[in-house]
């Protein structure tokens, strides 16, 4: 029996040149592993804008689905409609439809202020053209008042239209089983991609994990600090850690997942080919 699940990676637009160019070689060799697509996240207010739409342009031609990421605070509706007709000239055909963050100094959220209002937007402006991803929080979003309050909205979300979610990164296999327990309960059957997040910094997953509400356990947090400033432990033990998640992951069922690449080809490749998924 095959444990083999598509794989997919996210990138982030290079505010640079260099970057960029350093993006173009991850991207080139992460493609030899066969993912199922890139997805390309797009700053607070769509502030990395133009890099974004170059790196989707530039990567669209070169085999593997680039999947654009849209949010819609600090965004009107005629920039997303430019947008979206920009995606149907180039042949895309999947997006993440996101909320957003707002914008530094931004009083209001606009003409569509929810995920499930730009969700709804799309189909009226596509219709079925674009497969729509969308955002899971199996340890429930940092906004939400309750945990059922979320479930709820994520309902909204996958009635407005969505065909498929991504989860939060998270390194609790148990938060994402009960996650997918409580929506198949509302009727909800859409695939949701855990989101990987390699560890590599210990001091960068902390603020990450802080800031987007995820958890990190604490044997993890306690065995990090331990490490200190000893990185090459830091990435064996974190290699060994998202090994053994990824595979429980797959074992209870997940249908894909999601790598949070950080722009990095390491330790992402050696994940992937440790999991038998390349």
């Amino acid at each position: 029996m095959t444990r083999r699940v598509p794989i997919s990676f996210e990138f982030f637009p290079s505010k640079t040149d260099t970057g960029a160019e350093k993006l173009r070689v991850v991207h080139q060799q992460l493609q030899l592993l066969k993912p199922e697509f890139f997805s390309i996240t797009y700053g607070a207010g769509g502030s990395t804008r133009e890099r974004t739409l170059a790196a989707i342009r530039e990567f669209n031609e070169k085999g593997t689905p680039v999947v654009p990421h849209l949010s819609c605070i600090g965004d009107d509706k005629a920039r997303i409609t430019e947008l979206l007709n920009i995606y149907k000239a180039l042949g895309i055909n999947r997006v993440v439809a996101l909320r957003g963050d707002l914008p530094s100094g931004q009083v209001g959220l606009g003409e569509l202020p929810y995920a499930q209002d730009l969700i709804r937007f799309i189909r009226e402006h596509s219709g079925d053209h674009f497969s729509i991803e969308v955002a899971a929080y199996p340890e429930m979003h940092p906004q939400a008042e309750s945990f059922d309050q979320d479930i709820q909205r994520f309902a909204e979300k996958v009635r407005a239209g969505a065909n498929s979610a991504i989860t939060q990164f998270l390194f609790n296999p148990d938060a994402y089983f009960y996650f997918m327990d409580r929506l198949q309960k509302q009727g909800i059957d859409i695939p949701v991609a855990p989101g990987i997040m390699p560890i590599t910094n210990a001091s960068n997953l902390i603020r990450f994990a802080d800031g987007t509400g995820a958890e990190i356990p604490r044997w993890i947090r306690k065995q990090l600090a331990a490490y200190g400033d000893d990185s090459s432990s830091i990435k064996a033990f974190g290699h060994e850690v998202m090994v053994n998640l990824c595979n429980r992951l797959i074992d209870g069922g997940a249908p894909s997942l999601h790598f949070y690449s950080m722009n990095q080809i390491e330790p992402n490749r050696q994940l992937v080919l440790d999991l038998g998924l390349a």
